[in-house]
């Protein structure tokens, strides 16, 4: 029986597009979890201007402050050092980047610094929540301001974060004088989320982000992010793929598929035809769409996805390392994959580590399968860069 550790889930993910005609975006979004700890921590900071300073900028920004609140630095402290370490614009006499740091434990008990962006937003049952903030004065920094907040979120509970790029979106135009408003992207993201109950952080993000690039007419006047945290109930995936060392592991594979509650995924011809087999299922491949790089893949009832094996999990590895967005590249087994490990949390592979000679040599050692080696692969990228929770098990 495949159980989840715990019964909730923080999803958390952001969007991005640069400013027009930039290559580099002024925003920067990091996010870290502490395993140990069971506790997250996610920074939007926005540098001043844009592109590769203002990069600079806020990457400097954004990693002192994970790695001073870590520590559980301070608050005082951490934007006081951020503050003395940033260099001084010479027109402006500005030596800042704005910040958003947030910082939920494991008890789902948040704290949250923010200095200049647009205020987060806190979405529980369908309204924005309205939380106590604590001014921090800081000595050597009259002029800044910085706030402080915490609270406990509840399951449902979403937090939304985002540089002045969303806020300020169309400012100018008619229908916008002051920018779309913190306000309107509250009202609009509320609209969704009535429309789609169990939306993603990545689903939710993507479109607030594409919303503002929209009113902008897809000519940004400034850098779009927007960062969203969400507390919900885990959803699970299983991922087999390969088939079992002994025929006899065949029942128990199938067994797998039949008692598991969450999104099914299989990658291998073999391990369909077992699992099918199995089962009493019939596989049908999906022609509709094909593509010369990506073998297509197959459909069977209770199976959400059924790709081929070795090419499409090296080209999913290579989406998760590039962190490319899979809606946006063409559709193909590999892209659909790569969103479905994306919009789930925790995620069961099962690999089967019977050799396939089509790819090594049966005589070399099993630790050289390349079919393992991938799958740890993407495992690693899963937990490091996405914070998803990951577990192997070998068969």
């Amino acid at each position: 029986m495949i159980k989840t550790t715990r019964d909730f889930f923080l999803d958390i993910d952001h969007y991005q597009y640069c400013k027009n005609k930039q290559f580099v975006a002024g925003d920067v979004f990091l996010m870290q979890k502490i395993r140990e700890e069971n506790r997250v921590i996610a920074v939007l900071s926005d540098g001043l201007g844009s592109g590769v300073k203002a990069n600079v900028l806020a990457t400097l920004t954004a990693t002192m402050a994970i790695k001073y609140i870590s520590n559980y630095a301070d608050v005082r402290e951490t934007a006081e050092v951020i503050m003395d370490t940033l260099p001084v614009c010479k027109v402006r006499m500005i030596s800042y980047s704005t910040f958003t740091i947030v910082d939920v434990n494991s008890i789902g008990h948040a704290r949250i610094i923010e200095h200049g962006n647009p205020e987060y937003v806190l979405l529980r049952d369908g309204e924005p929540v309205s939380v106590p903030k604590t001014p921090i004065h800081l000595e050597r920094w009259h002029d800044r301001e910085v706030v402080f907040s915490e609270f406990d979120l509840h399951i449902g509970d979403r937090v939304l974060f985002f540089s002045d790029g969303v806020s300020q979106a169309g400012m100018g135009r008619p229908d916008y004088p002051i920018g779309w408003g913190r306000r309107r992207v509250i009202e609009q993201a509320l609209k969704w989320i009535s429309w789609q109950d169990g939306i993603s952080s990545r689903q939710l993000a993507m479109k607030i982000a594409l919303r503002a690039r929209q009113i902008d007419a897809y000519e940004p006047k400034d850098d779009i992010s927007c960062g969203v945290m969400y507390l919900r109930h885990p959803r699970t995936l299983l991922v087999l793929t390969g088939p079992p060392f002994s025929e006899s592991k065949d029942a128990e594979l199938a067994n797998l598929v039949r008692s598991f509650t969450g999104r099914i995924v299989i990658c291998g011809g073999t391990t369909a035809s077992i699992v099918g087999r199995e089962l009493d299922r019939e596989i049908k491949m999906d022609l509709e769409n094909l593509d010369p790089e990506i073998p297509p893949s197959s459909e069977m009832e209770g199976i959400d996805l059924i790709t081929e094996g070795t090419l499409t999990l090296s080209k999913v590895s290579e989406i998760l390392e590039r962190g490319q967005k899979p809606e946006l590249m063409r559709s193909n087994a590999a892209t659909t994959l790569a969103s479905i490990l994306l919009d789930s949390d925790v995620i069961f592979f099962v690999v089967g580590t019977r050799v396939n000679e089509a790819h090594q040599d049966p005589n070399l050692p099993v630790e050289l399968d390349i079919r393992r080696n991938i799958v740890k692969k993407i495992t690693l990228l899963l937990e490091e860069k996405y914070l998803k929770e990951t577990h192997k098990r070998f068969i």
